[in-house]
């Protein structure tokens, strides 16, 4: 599909921070009007290589050429000018701002200093409507769904006549129905003539929304092909290396005694609407309980209840038979009890802290690392070699800082302090979100050696496959309930589907 002039063409991007080498010469062909998928594993290059583009990063050596014409782009705003646009996976929007002044912001339409609101809702609801994509312009960004806020990004960028716009990580935050508006979405850009560069580790999206894909690992695109040459598997082994299993082989395991025990459990979310209403369930030891439903349908909040981050309205919780209903975090940890929280940047971890730090941040009194109250440093090394082999955290040692690490490994950091406590229960909310394939994969064996080792796990998942590999029983919840029971090997999408939609219920009355 390239031409003789490709739209974007790199040659010899090479960057550097320190002595990591980010992008190692890498060249690339992007092609006018196509959808080109960037795909790769956490810390292959594949943001460094778009934030050269975008102008966020200067290159060390090599050219970006434009329809052929060698371009320099320090900044930002030089790219909008060359008619670059791109949306970062973490969103830079203003939450207290509506979506019409987001996305001119700093271009307002006014008279002098004045701003001309009308006219600002008026532009956006325009350019909303030119490329399809349905916002409320006057609504506050803060009161908008995560998938409404990806399109003020996009309008954002589309507002400064972007004709290549660059999606870093779109889907990884979305739920399954908002990816497929996006895929929708960006088909629809490319019918309207813009090139669409999609930076994913996704590998069923590469097939469903791209034209062509390149393939990067360790700072070097490895390939590029249409996506019909390739499948998933093939993909795979391209990012990672090595043959990648796609379905978890876990063990025969006859469960123990329930260890977590959960009985008409309420509660409400912090705006004081109901999150979680009548649910009852067990966690056996040597068991994964899978909680499968659409975000936002309670599932976040119930794994906040069932570990003491917020108190219930009603109900009771139980580790290996003692009521923790109304014990703090520290009491239901002594119990037993492990978190896997679905955001590790803002609940997991300490991003400046090293990875010591992290690893030690509930075990500071513990007696093999600390002597009449103070941390032992030599204790405190040795510990951390120890997980950071066990846990195979890459790229690390005990004094680097975590956000240095990949997204796969800043999890292994968790897992790796959650599980050396040797817990009796664990709750894992969305283990593999944002992960790619070879740290999905990674995070799935963990999970499956935990329950072979007797552990009790809760996996709490939006990703559909994630929960059909791993569990022996699901639950799907929808409005708060649970409105469905089975065991994983009587399971399909198709079925699991319909009571997540709330279309079908094991409850007379609820069926929409």
């Amino acid at each position: 599909m390239t031409t003789t002039s490709p739209l974007l063409e790199l040659r010899g991007i090479t960057k550097r921070f320190g002595h990591l080498v980010a992008n190692d010469h890498v060249d690339l062909q992007v092609a006018e009007g196509e959808i080109h998928a960037l795909v790769g594993e956490n810390g292959a290059g594949k943001t460094t290589l778009m934030n050269v583009v975008f102008g966020l990063v200067h290159p060390d050596e090599g050219d970006i050429l434009l329809r052929g014409t060698p371009v320099t782009i320090r900044s930002p705003l030089a790219a909008a000018r060359h008619g670059i646009g791109m949306v970062h996976q973490h969103f830079k929007l203003v939450p207290s701002l509506t979506a019409a002044e987001n996305i001119f912001l700093g271009r307002e339409p006014g008279n002098g200093p004045m701003l001309d609101g009308p006219e600002a809702l008026r532009k956006a609801a325009e350019l909303a409507e030119r490329y399809g994509l349905t916002i409320d312009p006057a609504t506050r960004v803060r009161f908008l769904s995560v998938g409404q806020q990806q399109r003020v990004e996009i309008l954002k960028a589309l507002s400064y006549d972007a004709h290549l716009l660059i999606l870093d990580e779109p889907t990884a935050v979305l739920t399954p129905q908002e990816t497929e508006e996006l895929i929708q979405v960006v088909h629809e850009l490319r019918t309207r003539g813009k090139t669409v560069i999609f930076i994913t580790h996704k590998l069923n999206e590469v097939r469903a929304v791209a034209d062509r894909f390149s393939v990067m690992r360790d700072g070097r695109r490895i390939a590029t092909l249409s996506t019909g040459e390739a499948t998933e598997a093939d993909i795979a082994r391209m990012m990672v290396g090595r043959e990648v299993l796609f379905r978890v082989t876990k063990p025969d395991v006859v469960p123990g005694q329930p260890v977590l025990e959960v009985t008409g459990l309420n509660g409400l979310r912090v705006d004081g609407t109901e999150a979680v209403r009548d649910v009852s369930l067990e966690v056996r030891e040597g068991e994964i309980v899978g909680i499968a439903g659409v975000e936002g349908n309670g599932q976040s909040e119930l794994a906040e209840f069932v570990c003491g981050l917020r108190p219930p309205t009603a109900g009771k919780v139980f580790i290996d038979g003692r009521e923790v209903t109304r014990a703090d975090v520290v009491q239901r940890r002594a119990a037993g009890l492990a978190f896997v929280p679905e955001d590790r940047m803002d609940r997991g971890v300490s991003g400046p802290m090293s990875v010591s730090e992290n690893l030690a941040a509930t075990h500071y009194l513990d007696p093999g690392l600390s002597r009449f109250g103070v941390v032992a440093p030599g204790r405190l090394r040795r510990w951390t070699r120890a997980l950071i082999g066990r846990f195979d955290i890459r790229n690390a040692n005990p004094a680097t800082p975590v956000h240095a690490l990949s997204g796969g490994n800043i999890q292994k950091v968790v897992l790796a302090r959650e599980l050396s406590t040797e817990p009796k229960v664990l709750v894992a909310a969305q283990p593999s979100r944002g992960l790619d394939v070879g740290a999905t994969e990674a995070v799935h064996r963990t999970l499956v050696e935990q329950r072979s080792q007797g552990r009790a796990i809760l996996l709490i998942s939006s990703e559909l496959s994630e929960i059909l590999s791993l569990s022996d029983r699901i639950l799907v919840m929808y409005r708060g309930r649970v409105v469905h029971e089975t065991n994983a090997r009587d399971a399909t999408d198709e079925g699991l589907g319909l009571y997540m939609m709330g279309l079908k219920s094991d409850h007379p009355g609820d069926v929409q």
